[in-house]
């Protein structure tokens, strides 16, 4: 398939800047942050984005969602990088409804997936239990008792835990078996949730799992057998972030490009100096073959290709280094105004911070592609 949008893609697009200019971007997310919001995000803004599609569009027709692929559903996401929007698309929509539909039931897809799309069902994955990505070291268990089970244990860095309503819980059901994930309601008793603030003022939290009961039909799929659907989920979500980091990384060169064909230094458009030309026409070019393997990647998913995995680390990886060199070089360029509070070009370096270690770094990712790779 060629790498070129078609006239669907771009007005879909075009829609998603329009609305995330208006509705969420950074002037609202520092008002979010001022005022110290729990959910971290606009709850109004967000059900407009579902009335739009957005929670659905990666959802199969069947399950009450659009079927539009992860295609339409990324480049939503690069305008969402674009403008920093908080919204619980990528930990209900990317992450959450892509976990049941690889995994779950026939009955638990059309229980759980129309209310995603609709914006009705806010979940989210419990998986990471120490400071770094490392999906196969579950300790969180899971002892079965008659027609339910026991869960125990703990869980960190859980996105929008704060809103959530009930968490995708990753553990094992025998200290040596498989994975297996159930949906815990946020309510249920024995269940902490603690809020955490991240650097780019969105929240997250950590879960205290502590003898919690729940019923044996919380359970998706199979017991011990959630390790494919899960990693499948973890590669659409990682390319799902990169998408994010391409519009972040994107939007972050922009502006320092017309910052520096406007400020003036030594009597000089500091744009003319050769110096900032070079570096500012690298990054161009890097972001060019980011935006290239991000739709190679966001197509792979849709087309059901075989390298899925190799591209979803690559894109990541490759994605991280952009949005690490984007930001930095955005930062440095604005000068002294750039590490101030009140200019908007800080907000992208801490989004892009999350974002790179939301599901694994760059160095987690380079070194996935090369084991994957057969090195």
């Amino acid at each position: 398939m060629a790498l070129v949008l078609n006239e669907e893609q771009i007005m879909l697009k075009d829609s998603a800047a329009g609305f995330l200019a208006e509705k969420a971007g950074v002037p609202q997310l520092r008002a979010l942050r001022d005022s110290g919001s729990e959910a971290g995000y606009d709850a109004a803004v967000w059900q407009e984005m579902a009335g739009m599609g957005w929670a659905g569009i990666a959802i199969p027709e069947e399950f009450g969602g659009l079927g539009y692929g992860y295609t339409g559903l990324g480049l939503v996401l690069e305008q969402v990088g674009r403008h920093l929007s908080n919204s619980p698309l990528e930990s209900s929509v990317l992450v959450a409804a892509t976990l049941i539909n690889e995994l779950g039931t026939e009955a638990q897809k059309q229980q759980w997936l129309p209310a995603i799309a609709g914006g009705e069902a806010l979940l989210s994955l419990a998986l990471q239990e120490g400071p770094h990505h490392a999906p196969e070291q579950v300790t969180t268990s899971a002892r079965r008792e008659g027609d339910s089970y026991v869960l125990s244990g703990s869980k960190v860095l859980v996105l929008d835990a704060p809103s959530a309503r009930h968490f995708l819980v990753v553990a094992r059901v025998e200290a040596d078996g498989g994975l297996s994930v159930f949906v815990v309601p946020a309510d249920a008793a024995g269940l902490t949730v603690e809020r955490r603030s991240m650097v780019d003022s969105r929240a997250a939290g950590a879960l205290q799992l502590d003898n919690v009961t729940v019923p044996a039909d919380a359970l998706l799929g199979a017991a011990g057998e959630a390790g494919p659907a899960l990693e499948r989920t973890l590669d659409i979500a990682n390319i799902g972030l990169a998408a994010e980091l391409l519009g972040l990384s994107a939007e972050a060169f922009e502006r320092t490009v017309v910052y520096l064909q406007e400020r003036k230094q030594f009597g000089r458009i500091i744009g003319s100096f050769q110096g900032l030309q070079h570096r500012a026409a690298e990054l161009f070019a890097e972001l060019e073959l980011a935006r290239s393997i991000v739709l190679k990647a966001l197509q792979a998913i849709d087309e059901g290709a075989d390298n899925l995995p190799q591209l979803a680390s690559a894109a990541k990886a490759k994605l991280c280094e952009v949005a690490q060199r984007a930001s930095n070089e955005a930062v440095q360029m604005h000068g002294g105004i750039g590490m101030t509070d009140e200019h908007e070009i800080g907000f992208f370096l801490k989004r892009a911070r999350v974002a790179q270690h939301t599901f694994g770094d760059y160095n987690y990712h380079l070194d996935r592609f090369a084991r994957l790779g057969g090195f």
